[in-house]
Order: C-alpha cells, then sequence, then structure tokens
C-alpha cells in the first residue's frame, strides 16, 4: 500500500496521514511515514515528542549527504541521478507507536520543474520507496499541486485528496485527478475532514463522485485539543479513530 496525502494547507491532511498510519501500525504492518512538507508536523501527529523531533534534519537539508550521494559540489556541475538511497529511510528513520518517521523536506525553489541534486535525491527516495519496499507507505506531501507539477509522486499507486466542505477544496480535488492522471496514477480519492453535519455531508455527495468518495470525519474539538498539547490526535478521539478505521477498511478493499 502506498499513499499520497494531499490537499489545500489546514484541511487536515497530517491528522488523517498520521492516524491512517498508526491504525496500520496496530495491524501489525510495517509502516514508512514520510513528511514531505516544508511546515512538517507529521512527526507531531504521531506521538513524537519535540525534543526527538528538534533532532531531525530534513533530508533535503542534508547538504553533506546530498554531495557525497550525488556526487554534487560547488566545483561540479555534474552529478548522478541515480544515487544510492535504499538505506536512507533506515538509517535516518526515527520509530514512535510503530510507525518509522522519515522527514524528507523539500526543495524550495521558484520553478515547479527543478532538477537541483536535492530534487533528484527526493526524488530517488519516494521511487525507492514505492518501489522497493515491503511496507505500507504513506506521504504527507505539501500543501498545494507543486509536487505534482515536479513529477516527484508519479510511481505512487493512488493519491488521497483531504478536502473541506467548500467549493475551494473541490476544485483542488479536480486539479489534483487531472494532473495525477498525467503522471499515470489512476486512483485520486477523496475524504472529507471537518464535516459539521447533513448540510456538509450532502454538498460532498454532490460534488464528489461516489466511487471517488472514500469517507467524512466530522469537526471534532478533542482532535483541536490534540493539536494545542502537540500530541497525536489518534489518543486524543475515539471517534475519529473509528471514522478513519471505516475508510481505512475500504482502502484496504479496493
Amino acid at each position: 500500500m502506498k499513499i499520497a496525502i494531499t490537499g489545500k494547507g489546514g484541511v487536515g491532511k497530517t491528522t488523517f496521514a498520521a492516524t491512517l498510519a498508526r491504525l496500520y501500525a496496530e495491524d501489525g504492518r510495517k509502516v514508512l511515514a514520510a513528511d514531505v512538507d516544508p511546515d512538517a508536523n507529521l512527526g507531531l501527529a504521531l506521538g513524537f515528542d519535540e525534543e526527538t523531533l528538534d533532532s531531525i534534519v530534513p533530508i533535503s537539508r542534508m547538504r553533506k549527504l546530498v554531495e557525497e550521494r550525488t556526487g554534487a559540489g560547488p566545483d561540479n556541475q555534474f552529478y548522478r541521478v541515480n544515487p544510492k538511497v535504499d538505506d536512507i529511510p533506515d538509517t535516518y528513520g526515527k520509530v514512535c507507536n510503530g510507525v518509522k518517521l522519515l522527514v524528507l523536506g523539500t526543495v524550495e525553489t521558484g520553478g515547479g520543474g527543478c532538477v537541483c541534486p536535492e530534487h533528484v535525491m527526493l526524488k530517488r527516495i519516494i521511487n525507492n520507496m514505492v518501489l522497493h519496499r515491503d511496507d505500507v507507505v504513506i506521504l504527507d506531501m505539501e500543501a498545494g499541486l507543486e509536487h505534482l507539477g515536479r513529477g516527484t509522486t508519479e510511481s505512487m499507486e493512488q493519491f488521497i485528496v483531504v478536502i473541506e466542505p467548500g467549493a475551494r477544496s473541490v476544485q483542488t480535488y479536480k486539479n489534483v485527478k487531472r494532473l495525477a492522471e498525467d503522471l499515470g496514477v489512476k486512483q485520486v480519492r477523496v475524504v472529507a475532514n471537518k464535516v459539521r453535519g447533513p448540510e456538509d455531508e450532502a454538498f460532498i455527495q454532490e460534488k464528489i463522485p461516489p466511487e471517488d468518495l472514500l469517507g467524512m470525519i466530522h469537526y471534532n474539538t478533542d482532535v483541536m485539543d490534540a493539536d494545542r498539547q502537540g500530541k497525536s490526535p489518534f489518543d486524543f478521539s475515539q471517534d475519529v479513530v473509528k471514522e478513519i478505521q471505516a475508510i481505512k477498511e475500504k482502502i484496504d478493499h479496493q
């Protein structure tokens, strides 16, 4: 199972990604959760303490490692496009609540077609995780669509777009689906978050094709409490966990 989770900023994709990862870990599966968001907070949502997270340097910022693996450097304009990366998750990943976290970071660039060494490293790591590991791999992607433009996630089996009940979120889903198809990703599914009641449910059901809708997560203040305390929502709200468990079962039976 290789899943990229995306969506606009603030829709709750990290809460969903972390809870889904912990549910797979509870099943006894090997789970690798990769944070590909420059505003990395997947670790907190998984239950890591802040001291541990403060010690983690994103792979994209490990300049010495990038130069070592790609052969890039101040005096070398050429570099390897297939660097060795298969050891990266086990060497630099950290485990909490049965989930191995790898903080990849992102390439900070003004253009969508970056072919810099850092981008090559991230792309190779993601491809290796998808193609050559037997873990459940869950990617918490950066907000927006830049990663699709860079082609970093074209090997994923499916995208899950987390949306809110609103026209802008629905538009994001449509854009992701269009771009994902260009990359050969055939499965683009939707999870509706922060659903407040029957009106929101009806809106989602009207706007999202039933075959694409994995399920809904209802608005829950326990998730906000967890966020304020820097804790995992998995440990705060059994209602949300049950709703995501139902979504996970639907993913598993696709």
